[in-house]
């Protein structure tokens, strides 16, 4: 579904990602993993359309989306998640995901003067499916809860539900686990799993939390100083020698010594 073909991104003379080439499969839960610095969130900027690649191609299906804008890239189904959530905070969980559908009726003047009757349907219709959305994730309890009181976690769920407002072809997510507890963080998890395997969405997944990485994820890619160092499922990653040196680090091997 997303093949990345030797890709740099410079800043100045700084090479931020360094030949990458890596693919995503359609139906996959791809991780992204590797030391900060690696060069993981400048190829997610890039793939989202924040950046322009300095060299290579990114392609979704056969199609070239190098260096399209992040709202075009979003008409192709391409959506991406934060690290720090961005909700509407003033807005209720109901009201950020009735916010995402592109092209609401009630946006355009001539519809709201003259064709209300179609705005109101298309609103009722976009309601129920956030009504569903929150209801797959849980969330009814907080449905008029303004999402500036959600806790990190919270916050996580509503911007994976705001993806599911419309049809993701891939989503990125971007450290889904930080700053999340672990109660949360399993109800995010079960919900990435449930809407990849009930509902085929496809995820590339940075992330540093190697328990969620192992329980979601296969395969793990892994950066290191702006390249792809290795690929495989989590087991292969975190016996591969390159990747504990560049990684994983002591506390992999003292794992590895208990056994």
């Amino acid at each position: 579904m997303l093949n990345i073909k030797n890709v740099d991104k410079f800043f100045g003379g700084l090479k931020a990602v360094n030949d990458v080439s890596l693919k995503v499969n359609k139906g996959s839960i791809t991780g992204l993993i590797g030391p900060n610095g690696a060069g993981k969130t400048t190829l997610f900027n890039t793939i989202a359309g924040v950046y322009r690649p300095s060299k290579g191609s990114i392609h979704l299906d056969d199609e070239d989306i190098s260096g399209l804008k992040p709202h075009e890239l979003f008409l192709k189904g391409v959506l991406r998640t934060f690290q720090i959530a961005h909700e509407f905070s003033t807005l209720t969980v109901l009201e950020n995901l009735m916010m995402v559908p592109n092209s609401q009726y009630g946006e355009k003047l001539i519809y709201a003067l003259f064709d209300n009757k179609k705005v109101k349907k298309q609103e009722e219709e976009i309601r129920a499916k956030a009504v569903e959305v929150i209801d797959f994730l849980n969330l009814n309890h907080l449905t008029q809860e303004l999402a500036g009181n959600l806790s990190g976690g919270q916050k996580k769920l509503l911007e994976l539900g705001r993806t599911m407002m419309v049809e993701p072809s891939i989503v990125l997510l971007d450290e889904v686990g930080a700053g999340v507890n672990r109660t949360l963080l399993n109800e995010i998890s079960d919900a990435i799993i449930r809407l990849n395997k009930e509902k085929n969405y496809t995820f590339f997944v940075i992330e540093h939390d190697m328990d969620l990485i192992e329980k979601i994820c296969d395969p793990v890619i892994v950066m290191a100083e702006g390249g792809v160092l290795f690929e495989g499922n989590f087991n292969q990653v975190k016996s591969n020698e390159e990747v504990i040196e560049a990684y994983l680090g002591r506390g992999i091997k003292s794992k590895k010594n208990r056994k």
